[in-house]
């Protein structure tokens, strides 16, 4: 699981939320941060994952839609970098159901986004 003080976030994910904060922020992300919410969400979906993952997750989407960011998202550059540093950790630990289909399914849907 996330270290406690983002465990919090969890509250704050949803799916509208999610993809609201993506139309948004999206090309100011950069493609790395997008792909890396991309293959958590499309991670989150899936029927295997444990509960454990799920908080996981949820915790890392809602740290990155949350309007409470230890770093403001609008700030160039370094906005994102928590963002980042939290969503990797994630990723980190639910490794193991990042697999190929969730990779290719985060790919898709950045491709039809930015049409790459």
């Amino acid at each position: 699981m996330l270290p406690k003080p983002y465990q919090q976030f969890e509250q704050h994910y949803s799916e509208a939320g999610l993809w609201s904060k993506l139309a948004q922020f999206a090309k100011g992300a950069g493609r790395e941060l997008i792909l890396k919410v991309l293959q958590l969400f499309y991670a989150s979906r899936r029927k295997d994952l444990p509960v454990w993952a799920k908080t996981t997750i949820y915790g890392a989407l809602g740290y990155f839609i949350s309007l409470i960011d230890f770093v403001p998202d609008i700030t160039p550059v370094v906005g994102y970098m928590d963002d980042m540093g939290v969503l990797t950790v994630a990723l980190g630990l639910v490794a193991s159901y990042i697999d190929d289909e969730v990779k290719a399914q985060a790919q898709a849907r950045y491709n039809q986004w930015f049409n790459t």
